[in-house]
């Protein structure tokens, strides 16, 4: 089973271990600065993106324990939503893996994705790597969104996009995913917010307001 961890978990993990293991970790801590420049712009308190990287080892480490390399599982968490993605052989399994993720702490709600499939190989989940990319990259080329409010997750060619966003954004940000290639579906997991919340969210230095973009027809 390949349980995807992010940069920023390594990040966590290595300021936790013994300074014996700490030059293994140096390049990640000489990223530190941009790190924490992404903490800042995140719409997620401080407390729930510690929580949500919790969520995501936690709930990996238990779903490995139970299943091993049985199943195909991705965690992902954003402000203690949790979405559950991959291949597992029977619906059991699919029970399974939720009830573990809802036993962990901190966990508000799960999006249960999983699929009753084989494990895909790794040459799709390289696509699935490569099209998540490509979206990310679209929404940074994209002058009326904040790229930083958004989570991007690929499998199998469906696209999940999660965050804490207006519905202005939620819309605009649905229509580049799925005008990227690569992308055969878009599943929305979004929290939708007003755009007076969206100003109490925003940093200081943030402009006061974005274009609005309209939907496609």
């Amino acid at each position: 089973m390949k349980i995807r961890l992010r940069n920023f978990c390594a990040m966590l993990l290595c300021v936790g271990v013994a300074g014996g293991t700490l030059t293994a970790c140096a390049p990640i801590i000489f990223g530190g600065a941009a790190m924490s420049a992404l903490v800042a712009t995140d719409r997620r308190t401080s407390g729930a993106q510690l929580e949500d990287e919790g969520i995501e080892l936690r709930a990996a480490g238990r779903i490995r324990e139970s299943l091993g390399d049985r199943v195909h599982i991705n965690v992902t968490s954003y402000n203690r939503q949790v979405l559950v993605t991959g291949e597992v052989s029977n619906a059991q399994n699919k029970q399974l893996v939720e009830q573990i993720v809802s036993r962990v702490e901190n966990v508000r709600s799960i999006v249960n994705e999983v699929a009753l499939l084989e494990s895909t190989t790794l040459t799709q989940r390289s696509s699935d790597a490569l099209t998540t990319g490509k979206v990310k990259a679209a929404m940074v080329d994209a002058k009326d969104l904040y790229s930083n409010a958004f989570k991007v997750v690929t499998e199998r060619g469906t696209t999940y996009l999660m965050g804490l966003v207006t519905q202005r954004e939620a819309t605009r940000a649905t229509d580049i995913a799925r005008g990227t290639g690569g992308v055969l579906k878009v599943v929305r997991v979004f929290e939708i917010i007003s755009e007076a919340e969206l100003q109490r969210t925003l940093p200081q230095s943030a402009p006061a307001s974005l274009p609005s973009a309209a939907p496609k027809t």
